[in-house]
């Protein structure tokens, strides 16, 4: 943990807090002034027995000194900044990484103030237009997060991993004495036996647009005959865990990321339907099966009886202590390039607060529907990511019913490729032929791309009235 961190500005920014000089921390360390001064310039690494202590001191957890929020607070202030608001503003890497690092409450201040700026903005473009075409104005929330950023944010702080509800899961497989037998008639046993609850299937005009629906009162879950197997499943197990996992659902829906109730609601949904892939796909087990397959995903959706995107998302949750499968990071768009999923265990970054790159292989699987991309792309500083991008085409009713389209990628860096069968044939080695992607176009130094649409926040606008580059921020023979 403290290899390569930096963390020196976080144990200045707790020193002054807690009102206290270099000499006094560094006497209740055990280490010289001098010392103490070269951790706090990150000069020296912190040792794990500092970093102990330290935390005794602070009356803190370890994991408050992980460097992966901070590292994610000054990408979300870069792009922040990146707005054209702050033209005109002289705003560094250096400064933001420093405000970042050492008043981390003001930074997050900050953020907080933008997001109502952007809910404000959007409220007035909205009112306008609704004006322009004659509509009365509606009460609108100014400056509200939607549930869905607040609840993915909680996911990602948490890197998708909740241990109580592996545990949970584990704990109703041996109950329901769901090993070896069929899991739909497993499951509803369960339901009947432990909780008295009949499940029925139901004609598609009678769920009234529902796939899923709980009647208390009747005791009973109906579910869609659109549903397949390996979904009838899953909304079963999704059942199980709203009954059966009450404490664990509630304990994390109270984080202090949630502030409001529609997103203490989502987050609830959202951890039953974790807790439902890890019923379908136990841990261990599926571990296994990922580790011998070499991540198939059409194998192990076969296997398990769980659909194309359940087996990508429940890859990125293998975040088990000591037994972590590949760090994934996960998107998921609609044809428009809305993000409507996100997760990054990977650490490439997404955009919080503008569109994503257009050359991401997750938009490139639209020219091919149903079939698999594959990709190898390098983000400005130099990292390299491997990723598997294909559509997804719901089943959503008969013939007059729409049938929308998606699109999904799972990457991961490039040195876990060689575990992937989708890498077999690709030359992981040649980096040159990589895709060049950012992660949003006002944060990328790529003058040179093609796709820029908007111009980059580390070099001014110029215009030449009388050359066209490749892009119309870079004239021909600038900057690439």
């Amino acid at each position: 943990m403290a290899g390569g961190s930096k963390l020196g500005g976080k144990v200045r920014a707790l020193r002054r807090r807690a009102k206290m000089t270099q000499a006094d921390l560094a006497e209740r360390l055990g280490i010289s002034p001098s010392y103490m001064n070269m951790i706090e310039l990150d000069r020296r690494s912190l040792s794990a027995p500092l970093l102990i202590k330290l935390a005794q001191i602070f009356q803190l957890d370890l994991k408050d000194f992980a460097a992966g929020d901070e590292g994610r607070l000054m990408a979300d202030l870069l792009e922040l900044f990146g707005d054209p608001l702050f033209e005109g503003h002289e705003l560094g890497t250096a400064e933001v990484r420093e405000a970042a690092s050492t008043c981390p409450s003001v930074a997050r201040a900050v953020l907080a103030l933008y997001h109502t700026y952007q809910g404000v903005r959007e409220t007035a473009n909205t009112l306008a237009v609704r004006l322009h075409d004659g509509e009365e104005p509606m009460g609108m929330d100014h400056g509200a997060r939607l549930p869905s950023e607040e609840v993915t944010d909680l996911i990602q702080r948490q890197m998708n991993h909740f241990p109580a509800l592996e545990e949970g899961a584990e704990a109703i497989r041996r109950e329901a004495g769901l090993e070896g037998e069929d899991l739909f008639q497993g499951l509803a046993r369960y339901l009947d036996r432990a909780h008295g609850i009949q499940v029925r299937i139901e004609k598609v005009g009678a769920m009234r647009g529902a796939v899923r629906r709980f009647v208390p009162e009747r005791r009973e879950l109906v579910l869609s005959e659109l549903l397949r197997r390996g979904s009838r499943n899953f909304q079963l197990a999704y059942q199980v865990g709203r009954l059966t996992q009450s404490a664990a659902l509630e304990g994390v829906s109270r984080d202090r990321l949630l502030t409001t109730e529609d997103s203490r609601a989502l987050c609830r949904v959202a951890l039953a339907n974790y807790f439902a892939a890890a019923v379908l796909m136990p841990y261990g087990p599926f571990l296994d099966a990922a580790r011998s397959e070499r991540y198939d995903i059409e194998l192990l959706s076969h296997r398990f009886r769980a659909s194309f995107e359940q087996v990508c998302h429940r890859l990125t949750t293998l975040r088990r202590s000591g037994d972590e499968g590949i760090p994934f990071h996960l998107i998921r768009i609609d044809i428009a390039g809305n993000i409507s999923k996100k997760f990054s265990g990977s650490g490439i970054r997404f955009a919080r607060f503008s569109g994503a790159c257009p050359l991401w292989n997750v938009f490139a699987a639209f020219l091919t529907p149903g079939m698999f991309r594959v990709q190898i792309s390098r983000m400005p500083d130099g990292t390299a990511y491997f990723s598997v991008a294909r559509t997804l085409r719901k089943e959503t009713g008969g013939y007059h019913s729409p049938h929308p389209m998606e699109a999904i990628e799972i990457g991961c860096e490039i040195r876990h490729a060689r575990e992937l069968v989708y890498a077999d044939g690709v030359d992981l080695e040649n980096l040159d032929a990589a895709v060049p992607v950012g992660v949003t176009c006002r944060l990328c130094e790529r003058m040179d791309c093609e796709q820029r649409a908007f111009p980059a926040l580390h070099y001014p606008l110029q215009v030449d009235e009388n050359v066209r580059g490749v892009n119309f921020y870079t004239p021909a023979g600038g900057r690439g």
